[in-house]
């Protein structure tokens, strides 16, 4: 794990970038960016490849379009994401994690509306693959702040152009084994992949997956073949946020080798389901303020 200038974090295995964080106040809200499949090159990319009104769209990112009415979603209003601290840091010979604490300004408060906690760990995948689970737990600074209900947000993923079905040869997946855009957007699935030629001759693709502790699992899914696809969770209804406890979301993505074979994605969320959450904890290390464990 390396820390760069202008408030970036790369993360990477045996020596090999695969992922960076970037939480700099040049962007509305922090994003990762690249995200390294296994032919070396970033299976995301910033922004759509044919909508310029769509610079929001930063590769894996956290936005919601209605919080109080106000919109974290698109790039066109006063509201930012800001990080406020980071919270541990750690290598490991299994996976690499790190925790930052979060603020939701709506632009005219200078104080938040939200405090997001947000954990990674980074994890090598079999064919040179790699796991990245996301776990985000959300507080209202006020007795409680409504999520309304959208089809935006809360955690986003953007394809490279050539593995989305409209700029390239991509292919959208569910859980359920139903493809494409038209069969999946606005249906429940406890998975969602994208797959494509990521380069002449090689298949890569990304599968996101929802976790069953999460609001309104399995969620349904705002998928476009233009590239793009998210776990809707205020899809149907609100979901209000608490000051005294947490609201929490688990998600995986898995950057992987080929196109998806649905037995081996069911094996990885069986896997990911029973896997116990993330906490960040006091150190008993000297010189480290917190570290980063699985719950009992």
């Amino acid at each position: 794990m390396l820390p760069l200038p202008g408030d970036q974090f790369a993360i990477g295995i045996d020596g090999r970038e695969r992922i960076r964080w970037h939480a700099g106040d040049n962007a509305p809200r922090p994003f990762f960016f690249p995200l390294i499949g296994p032919s070396g090159l970033s299976l995301t990319r910033m922004g759509h490849p044919g909508a310029p009104n769509h610079d929001h769209h930063r590769s894996i990112w956290f936005a919601h379009h209605k919080v109080l009415g106000i919109d974290f979603w698109s790039d066109s209003g006063d509201a930012v994401i800001r990080q406020h601290q980071w919270l541990a840091m750690e290598d490991g010979e299994d996976d690499a994690r790190m925790a930052v604490l979060l603020y939701w300004y709506d632009g005219h408060d200078p104080q938040p509306l939200i405090k997001q906690e947000m954990i990674a760990s980074i994890a090598p995948a079999s064919d040179d693959g790699l796991f990245v689970e996301i776990q985000t737990s959300l507080t209202s600074t006020s007795d409680s702040l409504e999520l309304s209900q959208t089809n935006f947000g809360l955690l986003a993923v953007r394809v490279a152009k050539p593995i989305s079905a409209v700029f390239g040869d991509g292919i959208l997946t569910g859980a359920t084994g139903q493809q494409t855009e038209s069969n999946l957007f606005g249906k429940p699935s406890a998975w969602m992949d994208y797959s494509g030629s990521i380069m002449p001759g090689i298949t890569e693709g990304i599968t996101y997956f929802d976790h069953p502790t999460n609001p309104g699992f399995p969620s349904k899914w705002h998928v476009r073949d233009d590239g793009w696809m998210g776990a809707s969770i205020c899809r149907d209804s609100n979901i209000m946020l608490s000051s005294e406890t947490p609201t929490t979301f688990r998600y995986l993505l898995h950057a992987h080798a080929n196109h998806v074979v649905p037995t081996d994605a069911n094996q990885i969320a069986a896997e990911f389901h029973r896997s116990k959450s993330l906490a960040v904890v006091q150190s008993d290390k000297p010189h480290h303020a917190a570290a980063i464990r699985r719950e009992m």
